[in-house]
């Protein structure tokens, strides 16, 4: 692989500077609001349409002691909302205008209840409750828990979000989606021009910036990245799967070792972009973003959506020639763990191995985690030299 591409040094910049990077601070310096979201199915289209921007609300690039948060979460909580927790006690989310997600866990639920307790200098809080469905009568209850959020932050804010600004918004973000399923579709060369690690840095600054300048980001990288020349050597093809990956060396850790990950299907990836929001203007916005948000890659909390879910994960890792999956869940995320077993039969099936492995919320890589990688690997190329 050639050098850096020089787009990437500026997605560098923004994340080393978490949790309040310089594209933030500029909005904040012209007096305006940021809404922290916490949830892949919070629209963030109501926020932007509200004149608001819409940041996600994540750990650092790596493991934090939680010691604060352990002593008001209870020990079975993971370590993901810990993290979260630890963060905004130690004030580094004070410059948030308000926090919203939804009730997808109970981890997500207990964050909430200690963030309006203990947070109290964010001005505006709310949790959407979350169907585990996509039936009619879901999709229902699911855009009255929109049409809620959208009423809330209207009286908060003083602000009132049109179908025009809603019809706009979706537009941008819609944009943002097509510019990441093109640099994700990059890794479906055999050489691919882009590493796994680099397009998980790339999510993690979009969902940290305004999004007109992402968009003029993921422009210029996907022209460096095509026009980048390659070492030629073929490697072992992974697919990520899991709970909420934080830390992109992770994934570098892997790929150091002779593979590159093509493919996941994370909330911090693939479910990020994967669906677009309809753009009809004959169609009611909000009804537009219900349906998007509730009928896309489904998250491995959902119920009935379980055999669409492995469907779909399956239907991206053929389409991207994976050889194995990384199934990488943080130790108690209830949701993941138990979508474990019948997502590992759905791949053994197709012929594709799984490695399983437990981590921590912004974990890298590790020694276990190496060695574990390490014989994975041995193994698929003994596979594949047969």
């Amino acid at each position: 692989m050639s050098d850096t591409l020089p787009t990437m040094d500026e997605v560098r910049a923004i994340n080393s500077a978490f949790p309040f990077p310089e594209p933030m601070r500029r909005w904040k310096e012209q007096g305006k609001k940021i809404m922290g979201w916490g949830c892949t199915y919070v629209p963030e289209e109501i926020i932007r349409a509200a004149g608001l921007l819409p940041i996600r609300v994540t750990g650092a690039a790596r493991e934090i002691q939680t010691d604060d948060a352990d002593a008001y979460l209870y020990i079975n909580a993971c370590s993901y909302v810990r993290t979260i927790l630890q963060l905004g006690l130690d004030g580094q989310y004070d410059f948030l205008d308000g926090y919203v997600t939804t009730a997808s866990c109970d981890g997500t639920r207990r964050l909430m209840d200690m963030w309006r307790h203990y947070l109290t200098q964010t001005p505006f809080l709310h949790i959407m409750t979350l169907p585990r469905k996509a039936t009619e009568w879901a999709l229902k209850l699911f855009l009255e828990e929109l049409q809620v959020f959208k009423g809330h932050i209207e009286e908060t804010f003083d602000v009132r979000v049109t179908d025009d600004a809603l019809r706009e918004a979706i537009a941008v973000h819609n944009r943002t989606r097509q510019l990441l399923r093109e640099l994700f579709e990059l890794r479906k060369e055999p050489n691919p021009p882009i590493t796994g690690a680099e397009s998980f840095e790339v999510v993690n600054a979009g969902v940290r910036m305004p999004r007109d300048e992402y968009n003029g980001l993921l422009t210029r990288l996907l022209r460096e990245a095509r026009a980048r020349e390659t070492d030629g050597r073929a490697k072992l093809r992974l697919m990520v799967s899991g709970s909420n990956l934080a830390n992109p060396d992770f994934i570098a850790g892997m790929e150091a070792q002779g593979a590159v990950v093509v493919a996941d299907d994370l909330c911090t990836g693939a479910r990020y972009w994967s669906d677009l929001v309809d753009e009809d203007p004959n169609r009611d916005p909000m009804e537009a973003l219900a349906h998007r948000y509730l009928n896309n890659l489904p998250c491995a909390r959902t119920v009935g959506l379980a055999d669409l879910r492995h469907e779909r994960v399956l239907a991206l890792a053929k389409e991207y020639r994976v050889q194995g999956l990384v199934n990488a869940v943080i130790r108690n995320c209830v949701p993941n763990s138990l979508d474990r077993p019948p997502l590992r039969e759905q791949f053994e099936d197709a012929g594709i191995a799984v490695l399983e492995l437990d981590t921590e919320y912004g974990s890298g890589r590790t020694g276990q985690v190496a060695t574990r990688v390490q014989a994975f690997l041995e193994m698929l190329h003994a596979q594949a030299a047969v």
